[in-house]
Parts: structure tokens; C-alpha cells; sequence
């Protein structure tokens, strides 16, 4: 058996490492085929090699543009390598453009597709993601859920239960993986009292009156914990806080930081703002309270658990719900699974239980 796994991204490199650290192990035939959606060394290059994972055997190097300029040469390009490969499985992960296009060109030529990650739903269809991940659930063979909740999502839109594995979240297997690892590295401001944020998705950095917003809403955090708030910002937020002349002052803009060094800014955090589905999963496992600076989320076991809570983006309201969480008691369960996810996705594929309903 030959697998490929397509991806593009941090976040899918990061959730598919332990699939990749696990084929290794078992001595199993696959290649990786980065599409290089993400490109810069601290957004892709920087994880392989912390990851101590092997380097691509292909890579794309799409780089940015339209959701259709990146998906269609990803698509391309897809198409020619699984046309030279024959593999018997295509894996790809999450909800990104990369996923889409793996997605698409694995049926197209015939090729079995699993999702991994499958029945995540915001609910929300003007988010990009929302319909990335509609499309890869219902062309898929084979559906990894990492929780019950995902598989509900899935079993309501007619996707066959057979189809259907409830495996856990590969970021718990991540986490638990690397934390230790991160221990070790020396972060700034790691012994500090500080808030983390992210902020990235386009509905947020795209919208100048949403963005603005987010910041001012920062801004008064800041003002009422006096507590410093450190943003590894992404290079493409930068730009829009440039072009819509927002004030950052008070905020401590930094250089987006490698897996390990933001892992451990994650877990001695106070509180995180973000607008990432992953950070919401990593705040969780790492029981670090979380205000997600969105109206919806399809991470909705975080809030189940009270580990985290949706402020949307007016200032006001993610001041009050930043007071909330920051009185957070750190004790609610991990709703992602045991940190073993990857061993069982490899052992559905190792058995082929896919084959039946291709």
C-alpha cells in the first residue's frame, strides 16, 4: 500500500506529523506532497525540521493568491504527481485551499480520499473553510472524526455511517508529543505574566471596521488587566494593518514563532485570544482559557467544556468576556481524545475498511 498525504499549511503539518511519525514507525510506503500554500521559513520550513519529519518529496510552491488561482495550480499539480505515484490512498487534513484541491483531484483521477479531521462545522458558509470542508467530507471514502460531535455533523448531511470513524484529534497527539520538547526552548516572555493572540481568518484581517475592532477590543484588555499582550503576527495582517492605518500601539507585535516556541507561549499563557480553530483545540488540551474572536466556531466542544467562549469581534464584548474567562477554573476534560488518534487512523487504513464502500 502506497499513501500520500497533501499538505499545504502549519496547521496540517503540525496535525499530520504524528500520522507521518507513526508510518515511519510501521515501516509503511507514503510521500508527502506540500502544495506550499504556506511558504515563508517560519509558516512552513521551520516545522519540518522541529519536527524532525522528512522533507517533502514534492512541493507545489503555489505561494498566495484567489482562492481559484491557488486551488486550481494546486489542482494541477496534485493531479500530475498522483497520475505518476499511483498511490492507494490520498490523506489530506482540515479545511484549507490545499485540502480542497487534494480533495478534488483524488477523485477526479480515481483515487481513494480520506479526510482527516472530517465533520467540523461552523455552520457558517461565508467563511472559505466552511465550504473546503463541505466538499472534502462529501467526496471522501473514508471520514476520520475526531469527535462525536463531528460524526453527528456528518450523519445529518447523509454521509453513510460506515464511512465514518471517530478517531480523536491528531493535535492531542501533537501536543502531548511535543510539550515537553517545548519546555526546553528559551521564549521571550515565557516567564512573564502575558495574553497571547492570534488573529488570521480572512472574515477578520479583510474586514477593516472587524479588524480595527479586534484591536481596539486588545487595547482595552490590556488597559483594564495591565497585562502585556504579545501577537506573533501573521505577515498577510501585518500588510492590512498597514493598509487600513490602524494603531497598534500597546500591543507587542512579533515575528510569527516556530511550532515548538509558540507551543510553550500557549501553555504559560493567561488567557488567548485568537480567531484558529487549532489554537481553540490547544488552548483546551492545554487548559489555557480562551476567547475566540469570531460568532461561531466549529470547535463547539471547547465551549461545551468551558474551556472557551466566542466574543465576536466588538471591543466591548471581548473585554467582558476576556473578565469572564480570566476567572476560568483550568479543570474542565480534554474533549479530543487520549492522544492516540494517528495509531488508530493508520490501523483503519492498514486494515483497508475503506475498500467496501469505495
Amino acid at each position: 500500500m502506497k499513501i500520500a498525504i497533501v499538505l499545504g499549511t502549519r496547521p496540517e503539518i503540525i496535525k499530520m506529523s504524528p500520522i507521518i511519525r507513526g508510518l515511519e514507525e510501521k515501516n509503511m510506503e507514503y510521500f508527502i506532497l506540500h502544495t506550499g500554500q504556506h511558504y515563508s521559513y517560519n509558516l512552513d520550513q521551520v516545522f519540518f525540521e522541529q519536527l524532525k519529519l522528512p522533507q517533502p518529496k514534492y512541493n507545489l510552491r503555489v505561494g498566495s493568491g484567489t482562492h481559484a488561482e491557488e486551488t486550481g495550480k494546486m489542482m494541477i499539480g496534485i493531479e500530475r504527481v498522483l497520475l505518476d505515484e499511483k498511490p492507494d490512498i490520498v490523506l489530506v487534513e482540515g479545511d484549507t485551499n490545499t485540502v480542497l484541491a487534494g480533495a478534488l483531484a483524488s477523485v477526479k483521477v480515481g483515487v481513494t480520499l480520506g479526510h482527516v479531521e472530517a465533520g467540523l462545522r461552523s455552520f457558517d458558509r461565508s467563511m472559505p473553510e466552511e465550504i473546503n470542508r463541505i466538499v472534502a467530507d462529501h467526496v471522501s471514502d473514508i471520514l476520520f472524526a475526531p469527535t462525536e460531535v463531528a460524526k453527528r455533523n456528518l450523519l445529518r448531511e447523509g454521509i453513510p455511517e460506515e464511512k465514518i470513524h471517530v478517531t480523536g484529534n491528531t493535535i492531542v497527539d501533537a501536543v502531548y508529543q511535543n510539550l515537553k520538547l517545548a519546555e526546553t526552548i528559551n521564549v521571550q516572555f515565557a516567564d512573564d505574566d502575558y495574553f497571547l493572540v492570534t488573529v488570521h481568518r480572512q472574515e477578520n484581517t479583510d474586514n477593516p471596521m472587524r479588524l480595527r475592532n479586534i484591536i481596539e477590543g486588545l487595547k482595552l484588555v490590556r488597559e483594564y488587566f495591565n497585562m502585556p499582550i504579545i501577537y506573533p503576527i501573521h505577515p498577510r495582517t501585518l500588510k492590512r494593518i498597514k493598509e487600513y492605518g490602524i494603531d497598534v500601539e500597546g500591543l507587542n507585535l512579533i515575528e510569527p514563532l516556530d511550532y515548538l516556541s509558540f507551543l510553550k507561549l500557549e501553555s504559560k499563557a493567561k488567557l488567548i485570544f485568537t480567531d484558529s480553530g487549532g489554537v481553540q483545540e490547544e488552548a483546551c488540551i492545554l487548559r489555557v482559557p480562551c476567547v475566540t474572536l469570531r460568532y461561531n466556531t466549529e470547535r463547539p466542544e471547547t465551549l461545551e467544556v468551558g474551556a472557551n467562549v466566542l466574543a465576536g469581534t466588538e471591543p466591548k464584548e471581548i473585554l467582558e468576556k476576556a473578565k469572564i474567562m480570566i476567572d476560568a477554573k483550568r479543570d474542565w476534560r480534554n474533549p479530543f481524545g487520549d492522544g492516540r488518534a494517528a495509531n488508530r487512523i493508520i490501523n483503519i487504513i492498514s486494515r483497508g475498511e475503506y475498500r467496501e464502500f469505495k
